[in-house]
């Protein structure tokens, strides 16, 4: 059975004296892919804020690994293995793809022929379009381009934030299939989703929230309702 990558213990998160994550719990194992769905509103950013480190947790706990991570910064997080893809995508759209890509590569330091190599095999899309200008990519593309530059960096967990909001339906089945591939190499990924639908088609747990709350949690083929 695989071990936990990451896990949260009664996880609290503040947004100044509002009590946004409460007593949140959550495992994610290695290769697995979780889906946090939930309302917008409901929390779901904010509590992977709170795993990045990006907002501090007012108590519990948050391990990767088996590490206790609870109080280390973001920068520290991402060299231990986890990435992130926020659903602003982020991308630098003055710099091509290929620039894009680079910068985080180069921060890595790994090897950039074998790191391409391995972003162009979950994105083969993105070899085609290494000369464009991220200004000039669809929306599918961009988000593309933003779980790829995670990916550049070689993390064993990836975290992504409403990654398919937004996107044409041939550009969500394109985004579906590159992600399947992740987890063929053993990529766990958290993905925070609004629609129940796609997360699943992709996941293997499905955690509901609520103000903060987890109201269930289980396999895709155990959910007690179609509707959130």
């Amino acid at each position: 059975m695989a071990s936990n990558i990451l896990r949260l213990e009664d996880v609290n998160v503040f947004r100044g004296p509002a009590h946004i994550i409460r007593d949140f719990s959550l495992e994610v194992k290695e290769g697995e892919t979780v889906a946090l769905v939930g309302r917008n509103g409901a929390g779901k950013t904010t509590l992977i804020n709170a795993i990045i480190g990006i907002l501090p947790t007012a108590n519990g706990k948050i391990e990767f690994k088996g590490q206790n991570i609870t109080h280390l910064p973001p920068h520290k997080r991402a060299k231990l293995g986890i990435g992130y893809a926020p659903d602003d995508r982020k991308i630098f759209t003055d710099l091509t793809v290929y620039e894009n890509l680079l910068i985080p590569i180069r921060y890595a330091k790994v090897d950039e022929k074998s790191a391409l190599e391995n972003i162009f095999a979950s994105f083969p899309k993105l070899r085609e379009l290494l000369s464009r200008k991220g200004l000039h990519l669809s929306g599918g593309e961009q988000k593309m381009l933003a779980v790829a530059r995670a990916l550049a960096l070689s993390p064993s967990l990836i975290l992504l934030d409403e990654p398919l909001e937004g996107l044409a339906p041939i550009a969500v089945e394109a985004f579906i299939t590159s992600l399947k591939t992740l987890k063929m190499k053993n990529v766990a990924l958290l993905i925070a989703e609004s629609n129940l639908y796609y997360a699943l088609r992709l996941a293997d747990i499905i955690y509901f929230i609520d103000r903060g709350e987890v109201t269930w949690h289980g396999p895709p083929n155990e959910v007690p309702y179609r509707s959130v």
